[in-house]
């Protein structure tokens, strides 16, 4: 009976270490300068998978996906990327369908202790669709220190004024409601074009970052370069969307580059977010479609992107 209790009692041990609680650990993080600070004032970086859109592969969006994540791939944060013009399961079209699929992102991921981005998924904007949304999110979650806003995934063609503008809005209409948590602002060109908001940042808010993407196939050490710059002008980056393969999500991986991504980012103290949870024949989809919905994949439902990138996680995330 004495051995039967210390087995239980090592497997409830192991079982804290291995499942970490980050924000339990972290609490609310602030930013200061350009880094991302946590409750305590010391450095954090997040790493984590972003779904895929919510009205492509809607059946990952729920709670048993979000347990996988952070038990299995050592997330600290997860993306729910809400797509807004595709089909008829789009925002546009189906706003309280749409809402729901990210309510159960962001509510698993309360329970699970971890941190969550609230992701517009656009490439264009819809300001009056935005605020609403904003709105509401903020009014149920803004308490909750979990929560990360993303106002803007990848703009394309708009311009930096444009997209200062309308993020504006929405950030005076969140900090009307929430006052701490982290808002994320779009870059133009896909998020890459840091160095305009860099010349001419949002002032009179604070916790705001800005996002980059990257997809190492394609692009290289000059992304990195520009990013160095705009920090070095004093803005604070998150890297909300990153692979491997080419910017179309297909092509091979580059190993190598992606690793110079990376120790790039290690180094900078980044937070990164992988592309992403759908079973899309594609390489940037992580998952094979035999992948059960709610989670417990097997080796045999994970792609060679979805080891890379699940391999990176538990180097970086060590919980």
């Amino acid at each position: 009976m004495k051995v039967k209790i210390f087995f239980v009692l090592l497997l409830l041990i192991n079982s804290g270490i291995s499942f970490a609680q980050p924000v339990k650990e972290h609490g609310q993080l602030k930013v200061v300068g350009t880094k991302l600070l946590d409750a305590k004032g010391q450095p954090v970086a997040l790493h984590g998978m972003s779904l895929g859109w919510h009205n492509l592969w809607p059946r990952f969006y729920n709670a048993g996906a979000v347990k996988e994540l952070k038990e299995q791939w050592n997330c600290s944060v997860v993306r729910a990327a809400m797509g807004i013009e595709l089909n008829d399961s789009g925002y546009l079209k189906n706003p309280a369908g749409s809402a729901a699929k990210i309510k159960a992102v962001v509510d698993a991921a309360i329970k699970e202790g971890i941190y969550v981005i609230i992701d517009w998924h656009c490439h264009n904007i819809k300001q009056k669709e935005a605020v609403d949304f904003f709105k509401t999110m903020a009014t149920a979650y803004g308490k909750y220190p979990n929560v990360i806003y993303e106002l803007f995934n990848e703009p394309d063609y708009e311009t930096w004024p444009e997209v200062k503008s309308y993020s504006e809005e929405l950030i005076k209409t969140i900090r009307g409601i929430d006052p701490d948590n982290i808002i994320l602002v779009g870059s133009p060109r896909w998020d890459q074009d840091v160095q305009l908001p860099a010349a001419d940042p949002i002032k009179g808010y604070n916790n705001l970052m800005y996002t980059m993407h990257f997809y190492a196939g394609t692009h290289k050490q000059w992304l990195r370069d520009k990013t160095d710059e705009a920090i070095s002008k004093g803005l604070p980056i998150f890297i909300s969307e990153c692979a491997g393969m080419e910017a179309s999500g297909d092509g091979p991986i580059d190993h190598e580059e992606w690793n110079k991504f990376l120790n790039w980012m290690n180094d900078k103290g980044l937070s990164w977010i992988a592309w992403s949870v759908s079973d899309k024949v594609e390489t940037c989809s992580v998952l094979n479609p035999s992948a059960a919905s709610t989670g417990n994949w097997k080796k045999e439902d994970i792609k060679e992107w979805g080891n890379t990138a699940r391999e990176a996680l538990k180097k970086y995330n060590r919980q």
